[in-house]
């Protein structure tokens, strides 16, 4: 087995290119992907639609500008400029406040404005119309003693103090770096395995293999055993990388995360032995591990939690280990999570592991 390891490590190392995307590939994913694949709304292009042009109006609108959320991209009285801009996608949301707002607001007690959004993207839609709608609430707030919107509020006004947990900046970056973390050691140890294979197939190198005494169980830990090694110095990368630039570091210590990545990495590359075997060219195998990838990735919760999933697709992710492994990584970085909490998705990962690698073993087609 050792001089298969030997074998293994040689013939990545003859390869110009995967040494290079080994090492470029987790540096890509923790330093540029955190910062495009964000979720935050921020820089949301308003426009102003006021008919009122009154002192209240216009402290709204300074109270609105003064926050990081939106770009005013227009001011305007004309109801169709004010629409083609919505429709061109130059603005994104249209604040209306109605002729006589500020005489209403002082005659009733009430006024209201209008939030048109451009709900095409519903995400952006949804979230801008609510930063906006709460600006506007904490104006009314803050202007209670002072202005006509006091009428609007009891003299009696609650403090709410809200406390986030485990990321007290909101974030979006700390959420995403631990799956990241994931993502690069299932590419890397799950589907790189696969495609090696596949290359040695083409080249007819492993026939050489097949007539050799050697067993299945020996050739597919000769298989793991080079993918480990080269798991867990990558995830050891990431984890300087996170530290060094984003000064994020695991809560739970780094034990619990070797410990998950040992096994996730025997779950991920019997997945990729498992494409191999029943794989003949690398065009074949290509297409199966962006299949996989897209499914896996897209269910593990990666970019959104898997409980605001359907409850159809929900159940799906119970078949997914990436669910389990991120969930742990994220427990134990943010939270601080240790195995008392976490030692069902580590069976769970186990359960995996045994049964790809058997399947890998099983399906491996060998000439003795």
């Amino acid at each position: 087995m050792l001089y298969l390891i030997q074998k293994e490590f040689k013939q990545i190392m003859r390869n110009t290119f995967l040494p290079r995307i080994i090492i470029a590939f987790p540096i890509m994913a923790i330093l540029v992907i955190p910062w495009v694949a964000n979720m935050e709304i921020k820089d949301v292009n308003l426009a102003i639609l006021d008919f009122d042009s009154s002192q209240t109006s216009k402290k709204i609108v300074a109270k609105i500008s003064a926050t990081s959320y939106f770009n005013m991209v227009l001011d305007s009285k004309n109801i169709y400029e004010a629409r083609e801009c919505l429709y061109t996608n130059q603005c994104d949301i249209i604040l209306e406040f109605p002729n006589g707002f500020e005489e209403y607001l002082v005659a009733e007690h009430k006024a209201n404005v209008g939030i048109y959004a451009n709900a095409i993207n519903s995400t952006k839609g949804v979230l801008g119309s609510g930063y906006l709608a709460q600006v506007i609430a904490q104006f009314a707030s803050s202007e209670s003693h002072s202005t006509p919107l006091g009428t609007l509020m009891p003299t009696y006004n609650p403090q709410i103090l809200s406390i986030y947990r485990f990321n007290p900046n909101l974030d979006y970056k700390i959420f995403m770096i631990p799956a990241l973390m994931v993502m690069v050691l299932t590419m890397l140890c799950g589907f790189l395995p696969a495609l090696n294979i596949v290359s040695e197939k083409e080249r007819g190198n492993i026939e050489q293999i097949n007539v050799t005494p050697l067993s299945k169980t020996t050739f597919i830990m000769a298989k793991i055993i080079p993918y480990w090694i080269i798991g867990l110095v990558v995830l050891s990368l990431c984890f300087f990388l996170a530290f060094l630039v984003y000064g994020l570091k695991p809560q739970g210590g780094f034990l619990y995360l070797y410990l998950f990545a040992v096994v996730y990495i025997v779950v991920v590359t019997g997945m990729g032995l498992i494409i191999s075997n029943y794989s003949n060219t690398m065009q074949q195998a290509m297409f199966v591990v962006y299949f996989f990838v897209l499914i896996l990735i897209l269910l593990s919760g990666l970019f959104t939690s898997v409980k605001s999933m359907p409850q159809w697709a929900e159940y799906l992710t119970y078949a997914n280990p990436l669910k389990y492994f991120i969930e742990s990584v994220r427990a134990i970085y943010l939270k601080g999570s240790d195995f008392s909490t976490l030692w069902e998705n580590l069976l769970i990962l186990c359960g995996f592991g045994i049964g790809f690698n058997l399947w890998a073993i099983v399906s491996y087609k060998k000439r003795v």
